[in-house]
């Protein structure tokens, strides 16, 4: 799997069949969502097609936050965003978190664009 991600060229060249790995590698996702998806059913009888979409959505705010593709970012972030969350429940109000947190990506992706931990590079075109 690693090989395919990182090259699929040379993964090829090598012998492995990216097809196969591919499917395999969305199968083995898709089989853990769905156990999580059977978990937290088991847990909370009450589903609805849109109960993951706020999560989903701070979820990836804080990968933004932290820098997408780099794991100790995403979990900066992640640790960033429920801080600025709770300290705005606790101190200003309950009913703008929603908007502070939107505030915080805007304001992410016009000045630092890469996120907290990645880095700007330019390249030629």
């Amino acid at each position: 799997m690693r090989a395919v991600s990182e090259d699929q060229g040379a993964a090829q060249l090598m012998g492995i069949n990216i097809n196969k790995t591919i499917s395999i590698t969305f199968a083995i996702g898709s089989a853990l969502a769905a156990i999580a998806g059977i978990l937290y059913s088991s847990s909370y009888p009450l589903i609805n097609p849109f109960m993951g979409s706020t999560l989903g959505i701070k979820a990836f705010i804080a990968a933004v936050l932290g820098g997408i593709g780099i794991i100790p970012g995403a979990v900066l972030g992640g640790f960033i965003l429920g801080l600025v969350e709770s300290l705005t429940k606790a101190y200003i109000s309950s009913q703008l978190t929603d908007a502070i947190v939107f505030l915080i990506l805007i304001l992410v992706l016009v000045f630092k664009p890469a996120g907290i931990l990645g880095k700007n590079r330019k390249e030629k075109v």
